[in-house]
């Protein structure tokens, strides 16, 4: 199915016009769902709710004359109505529209000059992703999970799928680790069933997280899981999206998972995690397609160094990943303090030491 991107103007603001050329139709989609736009759209819509927005693929773009006379026709129009579609255009322009020139400066040009968040609309639908979505559905199944009524499938299949077309190569990739906090404490006082549920538990959490923000699992490493995000086409969104995914981790596991472990008189969890970019290296240790495969790099290392100095609860990312960050996701970190003799790793282009920042 092939698609192609169009933008038209509708209500004085962007619209995608999504045209599906295999079929005599396309998706006009309006700007409220629209959350960026690079070499990919996204929307803020599950994908079933993108078929009510089909038209005719020869119908032009609406203006906002014609809609507005449409409407009129249809006696839906009265005066404090256009009222407050002015005052809703204002506040959509000011609190939500990212301007031709600010994209061009954030996805494709420095990033000082940009220093609002393009919208508040986002946050709000990441903030009900995050604790109503995936807390309510996490909660049910761990339940079941301690009760011993549901089997947790932590496959890495996906992950390995993608890394089988690049073995032998090297590909950019944001590297994530979720590393467990507490757990040595938790095998000394759990029996080991308990313990080895809740350590699955949170494993598959994580995992299932981390692709539902488009990244992929890599391996878990005891308590440890280790994702990826491919940073090929757009660098910048990967890295917000990874920042954001990390976040997610931390508020499901504190909004959904503990509340049900502290019911069941289980210790808390907490978490810290450690993210850098840059080129791998992809390994695979056969020559059966079945073979385990791995990737190596300096930032797979400086993702480990990080996360083992990253504090409960916490995010750290390297320099590398701090400086493609949103300026209002740049806000919410600050520099790490090190001594010279805990840390080794430097700047590749610069020689000077390599900066870590973590969440305040």
């Amino acid at each position: 199915m092939l698609y192609s991107f169009l933008f038209g103007n509708k209500y004085d603001v962007y619209t995608a016009n999504i045209c599906n050329h295999s079929r005599n139709y396309v998706v006009d989609i309006p700007k409220s769902h629209i959350i960026a736009v690079g070499r990919n759209i996204i929307l803020d819509i599950d994908f079933p709710e993108i078929n009510k927005y089909q038209t005719n693929r020869n119908t032009p773009l609406p203006t906002d004359k014609q809609e507005e006379q449409e409407e009129q026709d249809e006696g839906h129009v009265y005066a404090k109505d256009v009222d407050d579609t002015e005052q809703d255009r204002e506040q959509s322009s000011n609190a939500e529209a990212m301007s031709n020139e600010d994209f061009h400066k954030y996805y494709h040009g420095p990033k000082e000059d940009l220093t609002k968040q393009k919208t508040t609309h986002r946050e709000q639908s990441n903030q009900l992703f995050d604790l109503q979505t995936l807390s309510t559905q996490r909660q049910d199944r761990l339940s079941e999970a301690l009760e011993e009524r549901y089997q947790y499938n932590t496959s890495i299949k996906r992950g390995q799928d993608f890394l089988l077309k690049h073995v032998s190569s090297k590909t950019p990739l944001v590297v994530v680790f979720v590393d467990l906090v507490g757990s040595t404490n938790m095998s000394m006082t759990l029996p080991a069933e308990k313990l080895v549920t809740i350590i699955t538990a949170f494993s598959r959490e994580v995992s299932s997280i981390i692709e539902s923000y488009d990244g992929y699992v890599l391996k878990y490493v005891g308590d440890a899981v280790i994702g990826f995000f491919p940073s090929t086409f757009n660098k910048y969104l990967t890295c917000d999206r990874s920042f954001e995914c990390a976040q997610s981790i931390i508020n499901v596991i504190k909004d959904g998972i503990n509340p049900i472990l502290a019911k069941m008189n289980f210790p808390k969890l907490a978490v810290k995690v450690g993210m850098d970019e840059g080129e791998n290296v992809v390994v695979q240790y056969g020559y059966d397609q079945s073979s385990p495969i791995d990737i190596l790099g300096y930032s797979m290392n400086v993702a480990a160094k990080i996360t083992s100095m990253t504090s409960a609860n916490k995010i750290s990312v390297g320099e590398d990943v701090f400086r493609l960050l949103h300026p209002k996701m740049q806000s919410r970190f600050q520099q790490m303090r090190m001594r010279k003799n805990e840390w080794k790793y430097i700047n590749r282009q610069s020689g000077s030491p390599y900066k870590v920042y973590t969440t305040k």
